[in-house]
């Protein structure tokens, strides 16, 4: 059975969930859980909560790969935007071949180079991450990193794959994502919205348009009760349909 709402009750759903948030303390941050995560990155939960959390494995214990922006106590794993970024970074070098305890190595090194918690997702290790991790196969005695960066585009194009689609601040710190590239004009600022995605012509939040489709009938119905272009909702429903593929799969 479809959902029904009023475009008062799809608006205040996302109000509500806004003023959860800003009750939290974390406006510029942004709150997402693990399944919220790997919507966004096309990974699976389970794989975010091991890393951030922790887990044993045949009687060993593996750290976590580092401690989230968001603690919110026992009430379960979170992420903040720059975790967000983080995910992506180690998720493409893992996916590459690399142990997660390599990737924490070289986390663990690029907060040194890098000089930020959080180092993997800068623009300066954009640049230097290279370094870092020649530094951790010197520390370590293993080749297996110098094999897989023997050609210097290598390294590039493993960085850019995972560095895509994003806008930085002045100090080379991520501030704007965007998830299906910016001709989709759906973006993720922590700044707004409390880093839930917004239709970037209008900053209307994509599932408060998404609702209004549902509630309204039709897209055309919901641009009239919101006020906004056709196309922004349109863009809104494209959104949600990878998103939800992305989960599916």
């Amino acid at each position: 059975m479809p959902l029904t709402l009023t475009r008062q009750q799809s608006t205040t759903s996302v109000v509500g969930h806004n003023a959860q948030h800003q009750a939290l303390g974390l406006v510029g941050i942004g709150l997402y859980t693990p399944a919220d995560a790997g919507r966004l990155l096309g990974i699976a939960p389970a794989k975010i909560t091991r890393w951030l959390r922790g887990h044993e494995a045949n009687g060993k214990r593996y750290e976590p790969l580092w401690q989230p922006q968001v603690d919110l106590g026992e009430e379960g794993i979170f992420l903040g935007f720059r975790d967000l970024q983080e995910v992506r970074v180690a998720s493409t070098f893992i996916e590459k071949g690399l142990s997660p305890q390599r990737v924490r190595q070289a986390i663990e090194v690029a907060r040194d180079v890098v000089g930020d918690a959080r180092p993997l997702s800068t623009a300066r290790f954009r640049s230097d991450g290279r370094t870092v991790f020649l530094q951790v196969v010197e520390e370590d005695g293993q080749t297996k990193l110098i094999d897989l960066f023997r050609k210097q585009f290598a390294f590039r194009d493993i960085l850019e794959r995972s560095l895509t689609n994003l806008d930085y601040d002045g100090a080379g710190i991520p501030s704007v994502w965007w998830p299906l590239g910016r001709s989709k004009s759906v973006k993720i600022d922590p700044t707004r919205s409390f880093g839930q995605p917004i239709e970037a012509e209008t900053s209307v939040p994509v599932d408060a348009l998404v609702l209004a489709v549902e509630a309204e009938g039709s897209p055309e119905a919901a641009a009239r009760a919101w006020d906004v272009p056709i196309r922004s909702v349109k863009r809104a429903l494209t959104f949600r349909r990878e998103m939800d593929l992305r989960r599916a799969a």
